[in-house]
């Protein structure tokens, strides 16, 4: 946790109303702006969210110009993005321009964006779920930089974040993980509106979820109340034992029917002091509010939640109707807002006069919160070499490969090994990161005792400390792609670059895209490993055995994905796409890998084939072949990962027994290879001569490949597609391989069909 770096002074409740009423006018202006002002050349709804903005006016008020310090980082949620850009403004943070640019393109966007937005953004959010935990895993991040670096001692780590949101299951695996427990730094401050997108919250949640915080290890707060209902013991009774449902009818009824239904006695309440009382929840109290801040940060061993009621659409005249998630102020009601708020609506984008309370304070604040940030980009990572020099013979897999590498790399390139952190949910042995986390260590928050230490048949010796370079998690793999998401993007949170690697069986990469993906929306450069795959799982069953990842590899944008079947080139592209990390203009990569062992000596791949997509696996043509080729019987054989002896075998079966010139391809990587596809067309980047490389001769191609057989499907035409399109199921290769068609008589046949 960081020490302050500056107190803030006791605050006028006075001034920060004030403010809080200039940024509820601001954020709401700038959303009305695009929708009712700005010409909408295509006709199609801009949106934005109003209601939503408007729950979190007093708690981001409050913690912006009442309590952040300068080291502190937030992730504000998603639908308050116009919030976050309004107080960005009044701190002088925001030139005035862009206030009329949300969801145009090169401006505002949608939701808080650190690679796009104009203004500081601490996290990217918008994926549900994946901004909440955002912080918990830069807390994480920056403390593992911090033990191994020289980085500035870090700050809090806050999520700004909707009740609804925990719906999310994304929530509950961070805050279950028993590391997150330990986490002091980190605060959630959730808006507790009880409402979703189309729906009331049903029932009284809150109790239930603070039960579940506290049961996972973090310091919860309820901020529920203000001062006008903490004085009111009877009215606050019949609110408390009123569903959501209830309260949020009540708070469209006028104030005699409120009276009527309330049954509770408000005599002394005139009309306008019984809709202010009823209304006076906590989360838009701004004393409760920094009190309940206080609270929270006052815990320093432990998370703590802060539980803030507040009024989906507060002050506006949708708050607290159901459908008011996307509803849009009209002219009329964007009017007398600004009569009711002091605004000018013919001069939205005012700022506080020069000299006044306000304009103090937002001096104050921005001076406060002015960061001194190390340079985006302020250490080179180390130089990776192209080759390790380990001799790869016999029969391995690149699973195998894979476990031998990270030993070979803090042999040979130690500074490149420092700066490498591996993540796995809970299965490092199975993955065959045993060897690299004996060496390595296992990283914690504070040194843990071994108990198996003096257990002779104890297999791994993991000792756990703040000086490990392996991070283990439960099994949950958003959690691990959450981690190495922030864990890649410390090159420009820090100025230090991690060489992050996590590692995950190939059939749950799906469960892990989306937020993989935002990592890499975000800023976060990483390597995934996928393995074991495919149906090649055999025995595993069909539970285990990964389709439709190939493809993935190639649609994934930030990212580059290979799927090696020799030893040789995993070291090769490995040491590359590390080379890509922690800069710059860097790259994420995804490799799909295999536990079937392989024979080396059909390698015939150079590095700079193996990097760029593929090499042709050369042998010598028999007598044969060499009439076949005159003939222009010719085929090309174009095969990924495992299933290379299956192309072997055909290729050799067409060529020896029906004298055919069959060509085969060894592809690495399918995502480079549609990526040359789209460089010959003018249509992307990429080498546009690498299919020419691989393909130089216009005849038929028969793919194979361990997943969805269009992963290839783009080579060429005529083409036969063979790959795996079912569910699998157990049993051994020969019988697997035979019942998917990924055979080599299934080969065969496809070639032969083709010539036909």
């Amino acid at each position: 946790m960081a020490a302050p770096t500056a107190s803030p002074p006791q605050l006028d409740l006075a001034i920060l109303d004030e403010v809080q009423r200039r940024v509820l006018w601001l954020a709401t202006s700038i959303v009305h702006h695009a929708n009712r002002v700005r010409s909408n050349r295509s006709g199609v709804k801009v949106g934005g969210h109003q209601a939503s903005s408007a729950s979190m006016i007093s708690p981001m008020t409050a913690l912006w110009f009442g309590v952040l310090e300068a080291p502190d980082r937030v992730s504000v949620k998603p639908h308050a993005s116009p919030v976050l850009h309004a107080i960005n403004y009044l701190l002088g943070r925001l030139e005035r321009r862009y206030l009329e640019t949300l969801r145009q393109f090169g401006g505002l966007q949608s939701y808080p964006s650190r690679t796009k937005d104009p203004d500081p953004v601490d996290y990217s959010t918008g994926s549900v779920g994946l901004g909440a935990t955002a912080p918990v895993w830069g807390a994480i991040a920056h403390r593992y930089v911090a033990g191994h670096f020289d980085v500035p001692v870090g700050g809090r780590q806050i999520a700004l974040i909707g009740d609804a949101e925990l719906d999310e299951g994304a929530c509950w695996e961070a805050i279950a993980d028993p590391m997150v427990s330990k986490l002091g730094e980190v605060t959630w401050v959730v808006d507790l509106n009880r409402q979703s997108l189309d729906r009331v919250v049903p029932d009284i949640a809150a109790g239930r979820l603070q039960s579940m915080f506290e049961a996972a290890g973090w310091h919860s707060v309820m901020v529920k109340y203000g001062a006008r209902l903490a004085s009111r013991p009877e009215l606050r009774a019949r609110i408390d034992a009123m569903p959501n449902e209830e309260y949020q009818r009540l708070l469209r009824s006028p104030p005699d029917e409120l009276r009527e239904r309330l049954e509770v006695d408000t005599g002394d309440l005139d009309d306008a002091e019984l809709l202010a009382t009823f209304r006076d929840l906590g989360g838009h109290d701004l004393g409760a509010l920094l009190d309940g801040y206080r609270d929270a940060d006052a815990v320093h061993d432990r998370p703590s939640v802060v539980f803030a009621y507040t009024i989906k659409g507060w002050t506006l005249p949708t708050e607290g109707h159901p459908a008011n998630h996307s509803a849009l102020l009209n002219e009329a009601q964007y009017e007398a807002l600004a009569e009711q708020l002091g605004a000018d609506p013919h001069d939205p984008w005012a700022s506080f006069a020069a000299g006044s309370a306000a304009a103090e304070l937002c001096a104050a604040t921005a001076r406060r919160l002015e960061r001194v940030e190390p340079p985006f980009f302020a250490v080179d990572p180390p130089r990776v070499p192209p080759d390790l020099g380990r001799g790869h013979r016999g029969s391995e897999s690149t699973q195998q490969a894979f476990g031998r590498f990270f030993v070979d790399l803090a042999r040979e390139a130690p500074e490149v090994a420092e700066r490498v952190v591996t993540v796995s949910p809970d299965v490092g042995t199975s993955t065959n990161l045993g060897g690299w986390i004996n060496k390595a260590g296992i990283w914690s928050i504070g040194d843990r005792i071994d108990w198996f230490a003096d257990d002779t048949d104890t297999l791994v010796r993991w000792r756990e400390s703040d000086h490990g370079r392996h991070i283990e998690l439960g099994i949950a793999e958003v959690n691990l792609v959450g981690l190495l998401g922030e864990l890649g993007a410390t090159w420009s949170r820090s100025g230090q670059p991690l060489l992050p690697v996590g590692t995950i069986y190939d059939p749950f990469l799906a469960r892990a895209l989306e937020p993989w993906s935002f990592g890499i929306y975000a800023g976060g450069q990483s390597i995934l490993v996928g393995t074991p795959s495919g149906v090649t799982l055999g025995p595993e069953g069909g539970a285990h055995q990964s389709v439709i990842t190939p493809s993935i590899g190639i649609e994934q944008p930030g990212c580059v994905a290979y799927e090696p079947a020799f030893g040789k080139d995993l070291e090769w592209i490995l040491l590359h796409v590390l080379s890509r990390l922690g800069r710059p203009g860097g790259e994420s990569a995804y490799l799909r890998l295999s536990t079937r062992p392989i024979d080396q000596s059909l390698h015939a791949g150079t590095r700079a084939e193996a990097i760029s997509g593929g090499y042709r696996l050369r042998q010598e043509p028999t007598t044969n072949e060499r009439l076949a080729s005159q003939a222009k019987l010719s085929i090309a054989i174009a095969v990924m990962g495992a299933l290379v002896p299956e192309a072997v075998a055909a290729a050799d079966v067409l060529r020896e027994e029906a004298g055919i010139a069959a060509e085969l391809v060894c592809i690495t990587s399918a995502d480079m290879l549609f990526r040359s596809l789209q460089a010959r067309a003018g249509l992307g980047d990429g080498d546009p001569h690498t299919l020419e490389r691989l393909f130089p001769h216009d005849v038929p191609i028969v793919s194979l490949v361990d997943g969805h057989p269009h992963t290839l499907a783009f080579l060429g035409a005529p083409i036969a597609c063979l790959g795996v399109h079912r569910f699998g199921q157990s049993g051994d290769l020969e019988e697997l391989y035979e019942h998917h068609q990924i055979d080599a008589e299934s080969v065969v046949g496809a070639a032969l069909d083709l010539l036909e």
